[in-house]
């Protein structure tokens, strides 16, 4: 089987990335896209062409927006673990699975955002999102802030004469 054909059932294959918005927009409204998917595209002066310029740029939130197309708007069933880690417009949806009906999504009842990617455990640090920068080398922020503290401390400090002459010249040759 070709990769042609496989895609023959995906609701992606050839759709552009502007009439899948058209397509979003028109069902559910720059409110529910913005509440369902978390993207601030949607959220902040929404616009179609600052969305679509926004979309194109940015590939994780491409994705995420055509995850929500095949799995609210078309209703299929969710992917599975092996399907989930690849791209929407690569995965290949089985023949028997056709697309349903939108699903009926209601302002102000979107649902926590859970993480579903592997990626995310318990005992490795992330490298997504912003607030994860620490790992087991370096400390947290607040300890960074604190050693850096206490540096500029002792460096001033140790800068400091000792001696009761407040002129920095006294010991020079005259």
């Amino acid at each position: 089987m070709t990769l042609e054909n496989e895609q023959l059932n995906n609701p992606l294959h050839g759709l552009k990335l502007d009439t899948l918005l058209d397509e979003l927009l028109e069902h559910y409204g720059f409110e529910i896209l913005a509440e369902y998917t978390n993207i601030n595209c949607f959220k902040n002066k929404p616009s179609v062409v600052s969305s679509l310029k926004f979309l194109r740029k940015t590939e994780w939130a491409r994705e995420k927006i055509e995850r929500f197309y095949l799995y609210e708007f078309k209703n299929l069933p969710k992917a599975d673990d092996v399907q989930y880690e690849i791209p929407p417009r690569l995965r290949v949806i089985p023949a028997h699975q056709k697309p349903r009906d939108p699903a009926v999504l209601i302002a102000g009842q979107a649902p926590a955002p859970r993480v579903r990617s592997s990626n995310f455990s318990d005992n490795k640090p992330s490298s997504h999102g912003r607030g994860n920068r620490s790992d087991s080398r370096s400390g947290g922020y607040k300890e960074n802030n604190e050693r850096g503290f206490a540096r500029r401390t002792e460096k001033s400090e140790a800068a400091k004469p000792s001696g009761g002459s407040s002129n920095p010249y006294s010991d020079s040759p005259k």
